[in-house]
């Protein structure tokens, strides 16, 4: 395909996204199912071109005069993969371009209208009711946070301890461009690709396949980390979804003590058993909610419960953002009631003198301070441990994690870590 043909693609992608409503990834997919013709190549670049628009479209539209689709798609060329107005009015007149440019379109291409005077949500590109929440998370920072969450991201890798060490690691992660990304030794990052570049194939490296590295966030892993000493423990994960953290706790438990896997999705937990299978992972019960009582017997009897909540997701809007665009209140009004009740369940296998670890992928105070707060003045016999991790600095006050992508180059992350001091039944 032409560049215009591509350019094309992703204005019709775009559309059925904002018109239909549909996931990114389900338009995507669609639009590639059609386009038989379209390569790799061409798949990696409409891809990019949408998700970048997603990932600005109020601003990009509020630069061009107009907030469609193609108007939106013209600020991507323009003002992030930093075409000129000649390449685009070159590419818009191909074969199947996307028709030729506006006068209005060619005169916004050279002099955008200023950001200065825009409003905070358009500025930042989120929805206007987040306007609050935001401001209350981030305060005076708010705008330059939400810049960074607009951005592209990296992939982060983990090299997998019960298969191999971080200096062999190193060496295997280094032929897909994977250097260290800081704060953990055994954590690498491959840097987030140039407009239209595809980042490697991880799943190609024969590392990969004999299970010696994941794909997992920085953010992601150091959540993880929050749990502490792990070795020898008892420890549940209870919303272990595809098992990331999972089996990132298993590595730092070395195949001792035992994990538990337990998640309200039956089918979330194959594909953790499959991945525990190729990291070496031995010390692994899956908890399946098919069964009756999946956690029958182990109440008051865990060192560490591990919470990944359910949650907006409001912090890989980077990687996902469309998300952003669907979130409602009520959306996040019920997430709360959901993380108020996993807080709830969670607890009760939390031994006297073991510790919750609460996480979620949001940045919104809503879903974290808070609901820590309510179930502390709901359970006044666990307190807050606070967070003491070696070369982790986003600590806050409180004693809680929060990481963001503008603070700590990784998706946004909350954690609290919960002590219980005494257990009844």
């Amino acid at each position: 395909m032409r560049d215009g043909g591509r350019v094309s693609a992703a204005i019709e992608v775009l559309t059925e996204i904002e018109t239909r409503h549909f996931p990114s990834k389900m338009a995507l997919k669609r639009w590639g199912e059609t386009a038989r013709y379209a390569g790799s190549k061409d798949r990696a670049f409409v891809s990019g071109l949408v998700l970048d628009a997603l990932r600005r479209k109020r601003s990009l539209g509020w630069m061009m005069g107009d907030a469609s689709a193609r108007g939106v798609m013209l600020g991507v060329l323009a003002f992030v993969w930093k075409w000129t107005p000649e390449r685009i009015a070159e590419a818009a007149s191909e074969e199947h371009g996307f028709g030729a440019l506006t006068d209005a379109e060619r005169e916004h291409l050279t002099n955008p209208v200023a950001l200065d005077g825009a409003p905070a949500p358009v500025a930042g590109d989120y929805p206007d009711w987040l306007e609050e929440r935001l401001v209350r998370t981030f305060g005076a920072d708010q705008a330059v946070e939400m810049r960074a969450l607009s951005e592209r991201a990296p992939v982060d890798l983990r090299i997998n301890t019960l298969k191999t060490d971080a200096e062999r690691g190193a060496k295997a992660v280094a032929l897909i461009g994977a250097g260290p990304a800081g704060v953990l030794p055994t954590a690498f990052r491959i840097p987030a690709p140039e407009a239209a570049d595809r980042t490697p194939s991880v799943e190609a490296v024969p590392a990969f396949s004999k299970g010696w590295f994941e794909v997992q966030d920085l953010g992601s892993q150091i959540a993880a980390a929050v749990a502490g000493d792990v070795k020898g423990k008892q420890v549940l994960d209870f919303c272990a979804g595809g098992g990331g953290k999972t089996l990132a706790l298993a590595a730092a438990m070395g195949n001792t003590g035992q994990i538990f896997a337990h998640d309200s999705d039956a089918r979330r937990l194959a594909d953790t058993i499959r991945r525990g299978q190729r990291a070496g992972v031995r010390n692994l019960q899956i908890r399946s909610p098919i069964e009756a009582t999946p956690l029958k017997g182990l109440e008051g009897k865990i060192d560490v419960v591990f919470v990944d909540a359910p949650c907006t997701g409001a912090g890989t809007w980077r990687r996902h953002p469309d998300a952003k665009w669907r979130l409602s209140p009520d959306q996040l009004a019920k997430r709360q009631i959901e993380q108020d009740s996993v807080l709830e369940d969670a607890s009760t296998f939390v031994k006297a003198g073991g510790r919750m670890v609460y996480v979620t992928c949001s940045l919104l105070t809503d879903e974290n301070e808070d609901r820590v707060a309510g179930f502390l003045e709901r359970h006044p016999e666990f307190v807050v441990k606070p967070i003491a991790l070696d070369g982790v600095t986003h600590v806050t006050p409180e004693g809680y994690l929060r990481l963001t992508p503008h603070r700590a180059g990784t998706d946004g992350f909350f954690a609290a870590v919960l002590e219980r001091s005494s257990y009844t039944p």
